[in-house]
C-alpha cells in the first residue's frame, strides 16, 4: 500500500471540502486531504530517545527523515499491535511532514458545509485536536484539525 493521494499540484482549494476517513477502534476520523500526501504501510522504526510517549520513531521516506506519530496514544488511547489493515497516513503542515500510525483507511468523501458542525469543547485531548464533526450516510466522524494536532510536536521535537 503506497497510494500518493495528493500530488501537490495547487488543488488544495479543491481538497479542503474533501476528507480521508481513518479509523481509531469503533470511532472514524478525517484528516483534511489539503494535508495528505500518501498512505504507506508501517516500516520498520528508528526509535529516537527523549521525545513524547507517542512519538514512535522515524523513518526514511524517500531520503526525508519523517517522524512518526500513534494516533491512538496521542489520543490517550491504548497502543494496539499493528495488522495488515494498519498503516501511516503522511501528512505536508507547513513544508514539514510527518506520518501518523492508524488502524486503518476507509475512504475519501467530500464534504458540504450542511454537514459539518463546530465540535464542543470537552477539554480532553479528543476533542481539542478536531476542526469540526462530519455526518455523513448515518455516520459520525471526528475531523482532526492539523494545525492543532501537530502544534507542539513538529516545532518542539524535531
Amino acid at each position: 500500500m503506497n497510494e500518493n493521494i495528493n500530488s501537490g499540484t495547487g488543488l488544495t482549494n479543491d481538497l479542503k471540502d474533501r476528507y480521508l476517513l481513518f479509523n481509531i477502534e469503533d470511532t472514524k476520523y478525517g484528516f483534511s486531504l489539503e494535508y495528505v500526501l500518501e498512505i504507506i504501510n508501517v516500516p520498520s522504526l528508528t526509535p529516537v530517545p527523549g521525545v513524547a510517549h507517542y512519538i514512535k520513531g522515524i523513518i526514511n521516506l524517500r531520503g526525508k527523515i519523517i517522524p512518526i506519530i500513534d494516533v491512538r496514544l496521542k489520543l490517550g488511547l491504548p497502543e494496539r499491535e499493528h495488522d495488515d489493515k494498519t498503516c501511516i497516513i503522511v501528512l505536508n503542515i507547513h513544508d514539514m511532514q510527518a506520518g501518523v500510525i492508524v488502524d486503518s483507511v476507509s475512504e475519501v468523501v467530500n464534504a458540504e458545509n450542511s454537514q459539518l458542525s463546530v465540535p464542543a469543547d470537552f477539554g480532553e485531548a479528543s476533542s481539542r485536536y478536531l476542526s469540526s464533526i462530519l455526518e455523513i450516510d448515518n455516520k459520525i466522524v471526528l475531523n482532526i484539525d492539523c494545525e492543532k494536532f501537530f502544534s507542539a510536536d513538529l516545532e518542539s521535537q524535531f
